[in-house]
C-alpha cells in the first residue's frame, strides 16, 4: 500500500492505495464516485474518461499512484462547471444520450472541445470525439449538441483557450509524480517547534497536516518509572511499541520512515482488519516524534486515518518520564457509529493505560501484558466503560439518599 496526495472535486484526499490500483477502481471503490463508468477497461470506449489537471485521461489505463499530487475532476465534480451546464442542456435538448452509460465520458470529452477548439466543424467534433463509443445514439445528436454550445459561447465573446489548458508533455499527471516507486509516500508536513527544531520535529498540539482536520482530537499522559533517555530510545524501537498497543502487528521494520502494517478490531459481531501504512518521524533534540497514517478494513468498508504525537520528557520526579500524547483521527464506514466522543475517549483512556502497562513491563525487561495481544476488542472495552457509568449513577443515587 501506498500513500497518495490529490485533490479529487476541489477536495483534498490523503489515502492508501495499492501501486497496481487503477484510478477509475480508485475513485469508484474508495470514494463512491460512481459516475466514472468503466466499460472496455482497456482505454478504447472512452466511458472512464476524466480530467488529471484539466486534461481529458482514461481512468481505467491511469494507475491512481502514478497521479500523485495531481487535480482529478470527475463528472460529480461538474455541478458547477459553466461548460457543462451548457453541454447537459444540449444533450437533453438534441437528444444526445439514451441509456447514459457512455454520457459522462461524453461530457468529459465535449468539454474538452468547447474549451480549445474555436470554430470546430462536424467532421472535426466527430474525430475529436471518436475516443468515445456509444451504443444508442449514432452520434449525430451528441455531435449537434457540442456544436449547438461551441457556436453559442463564440457568439457571446467566449474564445478558446489555446491547448485546453494543457501545460505538462507526457501521460496525464505524470508533471505531479512524486517518490512512489521508491517505497516512499508523500509525508505530510510536520510543523516545527517553537525552539527551532529541524522541521521534522513534531509538536503535538500544532503537528497535524494543515490540509487535513480530524473529526477527533484529545490529548493523554501518562508515566513510567524509567529514565528519559531509556523511554526515548525505546520509542526508536517501532516494532517493541507496536508490540504494546493491543491488536496491532508490523508487516516489517520501517523503512525510510515508512512502515506497513495491520491492526484487528472486534466490535461486537464485527470484526476489522484495518490495513494501512505509516509515517514516522522523530527529533532527537526536542524528543518529540510523530506518527502519521491511515488504513480501511475492506469487509466493513471503514477507513480512518490519525496523527499521534508525543514527547518524552522529565517527569516531577527523579527517575520517572512523562509522555505526552495527542491523538487526532477520522473514521468513516461502518465502524464510525461507534465513534462517540465520550465513549473513545473513555476507550482511549484505557487503551492508554493498557499501552503504559506494556511499555513498563518491557523496559523492565519482561514482556508486557501478558504477551501480544493479537486483536483489539473495543466491544469489551465499551461494555466495561459503559457497566463503569452505570456503577458510578448508581453510587451517586445511592449517595444521595444517606
Amino acid at each position: 500500500m501506498n500513500m497518495i496526495d490529490l485533490t479529487v472535486n476541489g477536495r483534498k484526499l490523503y489515502a492508501t492505495a495499492e501501486p497496481r490500483t487503477h484510478l477509475a477502481d480508485f475513485l469508484r471503490e474508495s470514494h463512491n464516485l460512481t459516475g466514472t463508468h468503466i466499460g472496455c477497461e482497456h482505454g478504447v470506449c472512452g466511458a472512464c474518461t476524466i480530467l488529471v489537471d484539466g486534461v481529458p485521461a482514461r481512468s481505467c489505463i491511469t494507475l491512481a499512484v502514478a497521479c500523485q499530487h495531481a487535480e482529478i475532476t470527475t463528472v460529480e465534480g461538474l455541478d458547477e462547471d459553466e461548460i457543462a451546464v451548457e453541454l447537459r442542456a444540449a444533450f437533453s435538448r438534441e437528444h444526445a444520450l439514451q441509456c447514459g452509460y457512455c454520457t459522462p465520458g461524453m461530457m468529459m470529452s465535449a468539454r474538452d472541445v468547447v474549451l480549445r477548439m474555436e470554430a470546430p466543424s462536424e467532421h472535426d467534433i466527430r474525430v475529436a470525439m471518436s475516443g468515445n463509443l456509444c451504443r444508442c445514439t449514432g452520434y449525430v445528436g451528441i455531435v449537434r449538441a457540442v456544436q449547438s454550445v461551441v457556436e453559442a459561447r463564440r457568439a457571446r465573446g467566449i474564445g478558446a483557450v489555446a491547448g485546453g489548458n494543457r501545460q505538462v508533455l507526457g501521460p496525464a499527471g505524470s508533471g505531479h509524480a512524486g517518490p512512489i516507486s521508491s517505497g516512499g509516500p508523500v509525508r505530510p508536513a510536520i510543523a516545527a517547534s517553537a525552539s527551532g527544531a529541524s522541521p521534522r520535529a513534531a509538536n503535538p498540539a500544532a503537528g497535524f497536516e494543515a490540509a487535513w482536520i480530524p473529526q477527533t482530537t484529545f490529548t493523554r499522559s501518562f508515566v513510567v518509572d524509567h529514565s528519559v533517555d531509556m523511554v526515548w530510545d525505546f520509542f526508536g524501537r517501532t516494532s517493541e511499541v507496536a508490540s504494546c498497543l493491543p491488536g496491532a502487528t508490523l508487516a516489517g521494520e520501517p523503512v525510510d520512515g515508512h512502515v506497513e502494517g495491520h491492526m484487528n478490531v472486534k466490535v461486537g459481531p464485527i470484526s476489522a482488519e484495518f490495513q494501512g501504512v505509516a509515517d514516522i518521524a522523530r527529533d532527537d533534540e526536542t524528543r518529540t516524534g510523530t506518527i502519521t497514517g491511515s488504513g480501511k478494513d475492506r469487509r466493513s468498508n471503514s477507513a480512518t486515518r490519525g496523527l499521534v504525537a508525543y514527547v518524552v520528557k522529565q517527569s516531577e520526579r527523579p527517575g520517572q518520564t512523562r509522555v505526552d500524547v495527542t491523538i487526532g483521527y477520522t473514521l468513516t464506514g461502518m465502524l464510525a457509529q461507534f465513534g462517540r466522543l465520550g465513549l473513545v475517549e473513555d476507550v482511549a483512556n484505557r487503551l492508554v493505560a493498557a499501552f503504559a502497562q506494556n511499555l513498563e513491563a518491557r523496559l523492565a525487561g519482561g514482556t508486557g501484558g501478558g504477551g501480544h495481544v493479537s486483536e483489539l476488542n473495543a466491544g469489551s472495552l465499551v461494555g466495561a466503560v459503559v457497566m463503569s457509568r452505570i456503577k458510578t449513577v448508581l453510587a451517586r443515587l445511592f449517595g444521595r439518599r444517606k
